[in-house]
């Protein structure tokens, strides 16, 4: 079994999220989203860092003129830390009250793409949207129920309905439009769910699995080449991290268990590098 390192800290993610690596800090970030909060773990010394949140928190992604976007309750907001700062950018679903982010990441033109998805967990009332660097949202497919993901390569963008078991794929061009969504990965019995995911530098995709208790890496035609194992079954995200992209962090969630790490942050050895994270650009 793979060496697996537990983050020491103070509490337990009651839904762990929002993967990020921030060079710029040196810091690793990530969300609770039930929880409310926003964690900072740094590299240097291990501290981890939170900060309370009024609303539920899917995800942040740097901001390229400093701070974060990041998707607070079904809204993308500004937002800065010490002392805390929240701004409005846009609320594409004002009339989905029932509904919040869920996950997302920039692309190379520092557009965000996000998935929102229903509180209940149990309706196709999410989307999949993406934000300019202007502040306009796009609508780009309806009926999500928990969207996941995405992670984004040069030509193509996959995405997740951790209700359908499927990992989508879409053509992706330069100008932020997508072709038609197909399946390019459908999780067999034994497998989890497909949870956040990302691509490393060789173009394998690298998935949480949910109730799998593990993350799995899949090569570019989806199959899959092999698993890491982790001490809880809700595993929810996974990042690279470091100065050279060679340490993984893994989120995981505590709700509806009693396991004695759920909600922990795990750090493991992926034997790869990742990508650089994105900015958004606006």
């Amino acid at each position: 079994m793979n060496a697996v390192r537990v983050i020491a800290r103070d509490r337990r993610d009651v839904l762990g999220e929002g993967a990020l690596w921030s060079a710029r800090e040196g810091a690793f970030y990530w969300v609770d989203i039930l929880g409310r909060r926003v964690n900072r773990l740094r590299l240097t010394d291990d501290r981890v860092d939170s900060w309370e949140m009024p609303d539920t928190i899917g995800w942040l992604i740097e901001r390229e003129k400093g701070g974060f976007v990041a998707g607070l309750g079904r809204a993308f907001v500004a937002l800065s830390f010490d002392p805390l700062a929240i701004a409005p950018i846009a609320a594409p679903e004002p009339e989905r009250d029932g509904n919040r982010f869920n996950d997302a990441k920039a692309d190379a033109a520092g557009r965000i793409w996000a998935g929102s998805m229903p509180l209940s967990c149990d309706r196709p009332s999410g989307a999949f949207y993406r934000l300019d660097p202007d502040g306009r949202a796009t609508l780009i497919e309806d009926g999500y129920t928990i969207p996941n993901g995405p992670a984004i390569g040069d030509d193509f963008l996959f995405h997740t309905d951790t209700a359908l078991d499927t990992i989508f794929r879409y053509p992706f061009h330069d100008d932020g439009s997508v072709g038609a969504r197909t399946p390019h990965i459908v999780f067999e019995p034994g497998w989890g769910h497909p949870d956040g995911m990302t691509l490393d530098a060789d173009g394998h995709l690298w998935v949480a699995c949910w109730g799998g208790s593990c993350v799995a890496r899949f090569d570019p035609d989806g199959r899959r080449e092999r698993t890491l194992a982790l001490p809880a079954s809700q595993i929810t995200n996974v990042a690279f991290a470091g100065e050279a992209l060679d340490r993984m962090f893994v989120t995981s969630a505590a709700d509806g268990v009693d396991e004695a790490e759920a909600g922990c942050l795990f750090e493991v050895d992926p034997g790869c590098r990742g990508r650089t994270p994105y900015q958004y650009r606006g």
